[in-house]
């Protein structure tokens, strides 16, 4: 239990762990427990520790006050069944419910509160309504623990005010996420490898312009290729294209030039003339999308060159699926990105969002990969250089 050493004895205690539960629902079930999982072993640390576990964390994007769809009665029940022990559910977050569950609580016991943004403070951008917000949840906890990376870049109540009015430490799972991201940004084993993908270039403007002075190469795939290729003058047809982003890039080739770092875009792309499941795919040259369709994953003979050029990788981190991996036809892309990624001999990192779903969808063994984080948005902010709050506040020191 290192992680937590700055909180002493835990046994009795009251701990608020702030976790990531993120999970997606279709009505009432889960579709995807990665989350639930990743964010089992310091709730289970802890209770066996003898706290007295009280987990919050939110769940979609409710606006400030209770919705049915958005609660997380299906996800205790889940985090039972992975804990192998009983997960008493609050049906409020700071309310009756809440400190009547909290209150009855035993030693190694656990709790789970109703969704976190059920409460319009926990987002709000008012200090003080937020600070009034984190008063309720403190007074339910003798300590905090922060441990859902997927929420450290947000300056909410439950992730950084909470932590200014508790004792706190840092829970295993933030704590790993930040040691491998600090390994991707000082002094990564070469040669370091960048896959990004998804569908919009302006989403990882600040990940190129930090990485371009850090790797040695940049694949890119995914909807965002198609401002790469219209950079270049080519037709892209009906595919995503982000026309305000075409300086942007050409002025990222340039230095990626200037800099000697590689990057390499696809020479050929699954096209089809509509989107959907019914749509009939075909391989065109990347350079010659007709104008009628559009780019929907890069073509076979791309992925066995994204494949070549990960196989002496030392380093990888990889963002952003190659295609619309949710259909079969646009999926190959990336499965042939996250196979090559499992023989990389060195730190492979699948930088959370939909680079995660991705692997699981396609039915890889997430330990054939070095890392598998759990916050796409927290990753690329931290990979940009930016302050995450939810750290920062940690490394303030005890309050």
């Amino acid at each position: 239990m290192t992680e937590y050493k700055g909180l002493g004895e835990v046994t009795g205690k009251r701990v608020l762990v702030r976790s990531d539960l993120n999970v997606p629902l279709d009505g009432t079930t889960i579709t995807d427990d990665g989350r639930i999982r990743a964010s089992v072993p310091t709730i289970k640390a802890l209770a066996d520790a003898g706290a007295r576990v009280v987990v919050t964390a939110h769940l979609g994007r409710p606006k400030g006050e209770p919705d049915p769809a958005y609660s997380l009665a299906p996800v205790a029940s889940r985090l039972a069944e992975l804990l192998d022990r009983p997960v008493a559910f609050a049906t409020d977050t700071v309310g009756a419910s809440a400190q009547e569950t909290v209150a009855a609580l035993g030693d190694g016991e656990v709790a789970l509160l109703e969704n976190v943004r059920f409460n319009a403070g926990e987002t709000s951008k008012d200090d003080a309504e937020r600070g009034a917000f984190a008063d309720q949840l403190a007074a339910l906890a003798d300590a905090f623990v922060s441990d859902g990376f997927g929420v450290v870049h947000r300056k909410q109540a439950s992730v950084y005010d909470v932590a200014q009015r508790l004792p706190h430490a840092m829970g295993g799972l933030v704590a790993t996420e930040i040691d491998v991201l600090r390994r991707l940004t000082v002094e990564p084993k070469r040669p370091y490898v960048v896959v990004l993908g998804g569908s919009k270039v302006s989403d990882k403007l600040g990940v190129i312009d930090n990485l371009l002075g850090k790797a040695d190469k940049l694949l890119i795939g995914g909807g965002m290729v198609f401002t790469f290729l219209k950079a270049e003058g080519h037709e892209v047809g009906q595919s995503l294209l982000e026309e305000d982003q075409l300086d942007t890039v050409r002025s990222y080739q340039q230095r990626a030039q200037e800099l000697g770092v590689e990057i390499v875009l696809p020479t050929d792309i699954v096209v089809a003339d509509s989107f959907g499941d019914e749509a009939s795919a075909r391989v065109v040259p990347a350079t010659d999308i007709p104008a009628d369709t559009l780019g929907l994953d890069i073509g076979p003979e791309s992925g066995k060159a994204f494949a070549a050029a990960l196989a002496d990788a030392r380093t990888v981190f990889w963002n952003g699926p190659m295609g619309v991996f949710e259909q079969a036809a646009f999926a190959e892309g990336t499965h042939a990105v996250a196979e090559a990624l499992t023989r990389v001999e060195g730190l492979s990192v699948v930088g959370g969002g939909d680079s995660a779903a991705a692997v699981r969808a396609l039915g890889f063994d997430e330990d054939a990969f070095g890392h598998i984080s759990t916050g796409g948005g927290a990753s690329l902010e931290y990979l940009e250089g930016k302050e995450l709050p939810g750290i920062t506040v940690l490394e303030q020191g005890d309050s």
